[in-house]
């Protein structure tokens, strides 16, 4: 070894570029040693790529990569090109790749005088991609390309023919790159362009001898990339053509070898033929081309980046598979609740990319991983959603549920109880001693609802003792575990205490609970239907998570608690528990009579007091039921009742439930399917029933509470909603929050277009307005409400005797249904979502209502409704059956000025207003359209927007209605209501509910009639004898005085006089002698200390006695001594037999007689209804409820006079810049909706041929003496009617002139507006008229014979037969009457009063069972405040 010194000369040196490459190969084609790889090559016998185990160089691999790329890259210069042609010639160990198309070209380069294919090929760092203004998507970039392969060659052969200029080009470098021998140029005048390399790799610089079957195996792979990456081409390899057509072909040489390998791993054979796996391949554009597999074993993918093999992947194939993996894992926990990782998700992926990348950059010159910026890519691939629903039909779905699920299963097991002694994490727990020990299987855990029902547990211990029973308090529902995830699972108290206090573990099989701390669990809930909901959903729990638990006989079991105890007082003191209703109300109609009893509902667990527990756990024999373990089909009713994936089986369900079946009591062990069939089943029925209206009356419970609330007490005088709200909650027995009553009676108050048609109650306040669809109304305490006076008019008094009342907390409520006398849910509309149904029906009008309410009558055939909606002066076109069109109104009063001055029924104006503000000012999606905007709004709309040309034509062109969002759909298809039997039902058509409301109404007008002729009946019986005890008293026949008490009684029974119990019904006979005595013959024979005691009470079914079926004497023996004379004896005999003559003229009439008079009231109230609306919302009626005078008064002028632009006249419009009319003399336009017929205005409707009561007056009346009463349209019966001699309506106003066969006479004739012509003169006066138009004048009414106005209080039953018979006492006159309410004497103050908003029309949202939506619904004014 040389000591010498080295020089600073020899140290440093410099060598040319090319002596670098050699020496420092590694920096270019990558390593010159032999390496073992892991790599894919085709494998031609069984025509797949198979992954195997190679030792090749990389470098010389690399050096032949770049020459297939270059002939690659000239598709991308020249389209044309077709062919690729390689030839490796192993035993010569040369290599040929060709390529047809465009050639190089033969010239001399300017510069560098030299021809430019010997300077591309054989000079470095020469190359056409330098120019990086320039986006190029082919894969050289560098200069390097084909010269490496020419540097580390012994022998390289350039052949380039270009037949455009006839020449053919050769040249050959040896001893690489180190000599050059000058080219050839000859003459070429046939044959395609083509490029052609051939080589002969320098096998010693890569320590290799000859080229063998690895490097072999990788090349032809290579070649195969180059076919399957390249689109429109064909490759040969060794004169074979590959026959790729696309990169899917391509892609499925992959699969093919996936699949026998899976076969290999499963032992079956290989060689037979199989299925190639799902290859979900998608062309996203004419860059990007994805293809997707799953993965047996990790993340792999194949990607070529301009038909470079990226076999380390890079940023393309890291900006698709996050993609896919973010919108896997999105699904995942949005529709399954399932959360995985994102590394879970990608090692299960084969992913296949294609792609063309501008400008490339690598992380070396080997070119195995891309750099590029996501965003320097030059194009864009979003993977589509339909392509990712497409990934979770594969197995990588199921996989990533087991992964999902795997990953739960660990996740809860780490929550696991176990069996121990002693438990101090929960301080609520009150804990058997004996639990967690050898004897825990023995005890006995009380899970309770809340923390009240706790404390009644604990004094339950008391008894049974607390070496086996413990207590735990449930706060709220539990969670459905069912549809919940893991991580929602680990977060919930309640079930993480029950595992552990329970010693439970997740998913073990229990034969026995020999494992646990408890070996039974109790629950112990209220004795409604969230205490049914809490009980299945325990069940739902324990069958879901611990499976064989419920297997076990005799695990879990029920404490049940009475629903209302029974004291009896008389005839000996008792008390009865009942513990179902059915048992109760039998009891109360078989039993009841025979005592003098009160009751005491318990509403929950919190009424029982400690003494009560303490006795039903001394009785546990009476108290405990089992459920009996699983057997059948329980499992299958569990997943119904708690499934999402059931909702369409959970809608059947429900629809098939029988009213009325509930659960036998007398059951011990209770099957957990009858649980769920009869008792669970309320629950869901009971959330529907808040949601979804009763056909008959189109009330949900909570509004039908207010209307019973209202009528009782008769609310005609105003009063503050905060007060009418606790009201109607204390007599109503109302179980929810006072503020949803609240927002109830607004609803039904509210008076803006697109609210109620009716409105029941009157908006005396700030009730909402359209601007927000009711949202903007007052707080309770600020505004006041009363009983409208058409509301009687519709549920006439009459009715209320023939309704079932409820019976709830100790007192009688509402009725089931009310029945009006018209359909008020087609009046008003209904919408609704409750578990499994929702439902929407619109609005309809009232008189149409009442002209096929006619027809049916007449069994005639009905006419089509179409939605309509009081005060809306819009269109609503057909579109098809069951389809409407909803349309506002727009016209042109300007070149480029539009007026906007109606919307879509229900579209609030705030609605509206913020979508043309975004018009106006833009954001930074939408660009501004709108050149101005000026709202002049009164009670009615009016936007005047003005546009510029560009944006008027543009308009034109996409439609006035469409841009300015004034179209909105209607549709019929999901009118649903409950029947009145109960049922939930699904209504095909709106005549369909007509019919189902006409015949069930006219089976009450009969019922009606049979009522009030019983109770005349009764009447005229009651005034006989108070007649015959009178005579028998003035005649000394009978005398009452100094004579005891039984001996009166007696002597009255036995001259046969009834008793007439509360609702006057008659009792002959005489009760035996031990009810006899109970009863109170004579109000005030009791003592001074009961009748102080009886005064608090509620009278309302607090105290009850034999007196409710045998009645008293009261009648009798309780009238004033100044009654027992001569004069109330004639009176009385007179009254009597007036009640004998209304009994005859009633039972002259039939019910449709009746119901006609109802609706011939009703029309008439119902156009002073109108009139009254139409003057509060145009504004021109002074509030007469105002005593405050101001200092003036402002001009009301009417809308069709409004105009701002006149000087006289002041705007209402805001201040600011007005917005001028281009063309003072344009002429108003009404636009008309493009391409589509505009609807006709709502159908005129006839007016009925039988003339009103208050309208017809025949001579016979008129001359008939003054000692007769005076006659009625009911006095006629229906037979003897001639309707056709009746005479038919004229166009506008009314003219009614009968003729009864009967009486031969006609009456004077009588010209009114009808009401459907005053409404449609309404909306006339409401829309802006073009200046042509006319106001058409109002007809004055005829002047008639005054008539005396008899007034009708609504209190009284039999109040409607005055009416019937127009009788009036013998003291008064008997000219003819008329019944009429009296009129307001003070007007409503709500002339722009709002409404809350009506609900959008939902999907279907069904998970009945389901505590997260359970929470939700307790959390909102939506889930009790059923009366939106």
């Amino acid at each position: 070894m040389s000591t010498e010194p080295v020089s600073a000369s020899d140290k440093y040196q410099k060598i040319s570029q090319l002596e670098h490459i050699l020496k420092r190969p590694d920096t270019y084609i990558g390593s010159v040693e032999t390496q073992e790889q892991l790599q894919w090559i085709y494998d031609e016998e069984t025509d797949c790529m198979i992954e195997k185990n190679v030792t090749i160089v990389p470098g010389l691999f690399k050096i032949f990569d770049e020459i297939l790329v270059n002939a690659a890259d000239n598709k991308v210069r020249d389209p044309s090109m077709k062919r690729i042609d390689v030839n490796i010639h192993a035993e010569e160990h040369t290599i040929e790749v060709k390529n047809d198309g465009k050639g190089i070209p033969i010239e001399i380069h300017n510069k560098e005088n030299i021809y430019i294919p010997e300077m591309i090929f054989g000079h470095l760092l020469t190359s056409s991609n330098y120019d990086d203004d320039e986006k190029k998507v082919t894969g050289g970039r560098n200069g390097y390309g084909a010269k490496l392969c020419n540097i580390f060659s012994t022998e390289f052969i350039l052949e380039t023919a270009d037949l455009n200029v006839g020449q053919k080009y050769v040249q050959k470098w040896e001893n690489n790159m180190s000599i050059c021998h000058p080219p050839k140029i000859t003459s070429y005048k046939k044959g395609p362009s083509y490029t052609k390399v051939t080589f002969k790799p320098d096998l010693t610089r890569f320590g290799m001898k000859e080229l063998d079957n690895d490097i072999l195996g990788v090349m032809r792979r290579r070649v195969y990339d180059i076919n399957g990456s390249v689109r429109d081409i064909n490759v040969y390899l060794n004169g074979k053509s590959l026959k790729i057509r696309n990169f899917k072909n391509y892609v499925e040489l992959y699969l093919k070898s996936l699949e026998k390998k899976r076969q290999l791993d499963n032992g079956e054979d290989g060689a037979a033929k199989s299925d190639i796996p799902t290859i979900l391949y998608e062309r996203i554009n004419n860059r990007w081309e994805v293809a997707f597999a799953v993965s047996d074993i990790s993340f792999q993918q194949i990607s070529f980046v301009n038909s470079i093999a990226t076999t380390m992947g890079g940023t393309h194939v890291n900006y698709i598979t996050d993609q896919i993996v973010k919108k896997i894992s999105e699904i995942l926990k949005k529709k399954k609740k399932k959360s995985v990782k994102s590394f879970q998700i990608k090692n299960n992926m084969f992913i296949f990319i294609n792609c063309l990348i501008e400008n490339p950059a690598f992380t070396s010159q080997t070119k195995e991983q891309l750099t590029t910026r996501v965003k320097d890519f030059g194009s864009r691939c979003e993977i589509p959603l339909e392509y990712i629903n497409k990934i979770m039909k594969t197995d990588l779905a199921t996989r990533m549920f087991e992964i999902a699920d795997a990953n739960e299963e660990n996740a809860l097991k780490k929550s696991d109880g176990t069996r121990k002694s002693r438990i101090t994490n929960y301080p609520k727990l009150e804990d058997a001693n004996k639990a967690g020990t050898k004897e825990g299987y023995k005890c006995t855990l009380v899970l309770t609802e809340g923390d009240s029902a706790l404390s009644l547990a604990v004094a339950g211990l008391a008894v049974v003792g607390r070496d086996y029973y413990g207590c735990y308090p449930l706060r709220g529902k539990m969670l459905n575990v069912r549809e919940a995830s893991a991580d929602q699972i680990l977060k919930n108290a309640e079930i993480q205490a029950i595992k552990k206090i329970m010693g439970l573990q997740h998913r073990k099989k229990y034969e026995d609970t020999k494992s646990l701390r408890y070996g039974h669990l109790m629950i112990m809930t209220d004795q409604d239907h969230d205490g049914s909901h809490i009980k299945g959903l325990i069940i739902n729990f324990l069958e879901s998570s611990f499976p064989g638990l419920l297997d076990i006989q005799g695990f879990l079991l029920e404490f049940i608690t009475p629903i209302i105890k029974v004291s009896i007082t008389k005839p000996t003191k008792n008390t009865i528990a009942f513990y179902n209703m059915p048992d109760y109300e039998k009891w109360r109609e078989e039993e009841s009579h025979k005592f003098t009893w009160k009751q005491k509902y318990y509403k929950g667990l919190g009424t029982s007091l400690a003494q009560e527990v303490r006795e039903y756990f001394s009785n546990l024999d009476r108290h405990l039921k089992i459920f009996h373990s699983l057997q059948g089909n329980d499992k299958d009713y569990i997943d119904l009742a708690f499934s999402k994936k059931k909702a369409d089986d959970r809608k059947e369900w429900l629809r098939q439930y029988e009213p009325g079946t509930v659960l036998d009591p007398t059951l011990k062990e209770i099957p957990i399917s009858d649980f769920i069939n009869k008792e669970l089943i309320l629950f869901s029925l009971a959330d529907n029933i808040r949601s979804i209206p009763n056909v008959l009356d189109g009330f949900k419970p909570g509004q039908r509470k207010v209307l019973y609330g209202c009528f009782k007490k008769n609310l005609k005088s105003e009063l503050k909603v905060a007060q009418l709200a606790p009201y109607v909650s204390e007599c109503t027995a109302y179980h929810h929050g006072e503020q949803s009553l609240a927002q109830t009676i607004i609803g039904l108050a509210q008076n803006f277009v697109g609210s109620n048609n009716i409105y029941l109650l009157l908006p005396n306040g700030a009730f909402g307005t359209r601007a927000t669809g009711g949202k903007d109304a007052a707080a309770a305490r600020y505004i006041y409400t009363e009983l409208n006076k058409l509301t009687r008019k519709i549920f006439h008094p009459a009715d209320d005797p023939l309704y079932k009342y409820i019976q709830e907390d100790e007192k009688t409520v509402e009725p089931e249904w009310y029945l009006p006398i018209l359909p008020m849910i087609l009046v008003n509309g209904a919408e609704g979502i409750g578990t499994g149904w929702s439902t929407y029906i619109p609005p309809f009008n009232p008189l149409e209502i009442i002209k096929n309410i006619r027809h049916l009558m007449n069994d005639e055939e009905l006419e089509q409704m179409h939605p309509w909606f009081r005060g809306w002066t819009g269109t609503i076109e057909e579109i098809e059956p069951l389809r409407y069109r909803m349309y506002g109104r727009i016209e042109q009063i300007g070149d480029n000025v539009l007026e906007i001055t109606e919307l879509p029924a229900r579209t609030w104006t705030s609605t509206i207003k913020e979508y043309l503000l975004l018009g106006l000012s833009g954001n930074d999606k939408i660009k501004p359209w709108i050149k101005d905007m000026e709202e002049q709004h009164d009670d009615n709309i009016k936007f005047i927007i003005t546009l510029s040309p560009e944006e008027m034509a543009k308009t034109r062109k996409i439609g006035f209605y469409e841009r300015f969002k004034l179209i909105s759909p209607i549709s019929l298809m999901n009118m649903v209501a409950f029947d009145p039997h109960g049922k939930i039902k699904k209504y095909n058509s709106v005549n369909e509910i007509l019919s189902e409301f006409y015949y069930v109404r006219l089976e009450y007008y009969q019922k009606r009639k049979d009522h009030m002729s019983e109770r005349l009946q009764w009447e005229v019986e009651k005034y006989s004898f108070q007649v015959k005890f009178i005579k028998m008293i003035i005649e000394k026949e009978l005398t009452v005085t100094n004579k005891p008490r039984n001996a009166i009684i007696q002597e009255l029974e036995n001259l046969g006089f009834p008793r007439f119990n509360k609702e006057g019904k008659p009792y002959y006979g005489s009760p035996n002698d031990e009810i006899a005595e109970q009863i109170n013959d004579v109000k005030g024979a009791t003592s001074d200390e009961e009748d102080e005691e009886s005064s608090h009470e509620d009278t309302e079914n607090v105290i009850n006695g034999p007196e409710e079926l045998y009645g008293t004497y009261e009648y009798l023996l309780g009238m004033r001594i100044w009654s027992l004379t001569k004069e109330r004896y004639q009176k009385l005999l007179k009254q009597k037999q007036e009640k004998e003559t209304e009994l005859e003229n009633l039972l002259k009439l039939s019910a449709k007689d009746i119901w006609n008079t109802d609706l011939k009231a009703f029309e008439v109230g119902y156009q002073e209804f109108l009139q009254r609306d139409a003057e509060a919302r145009g504004g021109n009626v002074p509030n007469k409820g105002s005593k405050t005078k101001g200092k003036g008064k402002r001009k009301l002028v009417d809308d069709e006079d409004y105009d701002p632009s006149k000087k006289n006249k002041k705007s209402t419009a805001r201040k600011g810049k007005k917005i001028k009319l281009e063309d003072k003399n344009f002429e108003r336009i009404l636009l008309e909706q493009k391409l589509v017929t505009k609807s006709k205005a709502p159908t005129k409707i006839k007016k009925e041929k039988t003339p009103s009561v208050s309208e017809t007056k025949t001579e016979e009346e008129e001359n008939a003496p003054s000692s007769t009463s005076s006659s009625s349209i009911f006095d006629i019966k229906k037979e003897d009617k001639d309707e056709g001699e009746l005479s038919k309506i004229s166009n506008k106003f009314k003219k009614i002139s009968t003729i009864f066969d009967k009486m031969g006479s006609t009456s004077a004739t009588s010209k009114e507006n009808t009401p459907e012509q005053d409404d449609v003169a309404t909306k006339k006066n409401q829309t802006t008229a073009k200046k042509t138009a006319v106001k058409p004048k109002l007809a004055k009414k005829p002047v008639r014979k005054q008539q005396k106005v008899v007034e009708l209080s609504g209190e009284s039953d039999l109040e409607i037969l005055d009416s019937y018979t127009d009788r009036e006492d013998s003291n008064k006159d008997e000219d003819d009457a008329i019944p009429q309410r009296s009129r307001r004497q003070r007007s409503s103050r709500a002339a722009s009063v709002p409404k809350k908003s009506y609900v959008e029309t939902l999907e279907l949202s069904d998970d009945s069972f389901i505590e997260d939506d359970e929470e939700e619904n307790q959390g909102s004014d939506v889930s009790f405040n059923e009366e939106d």
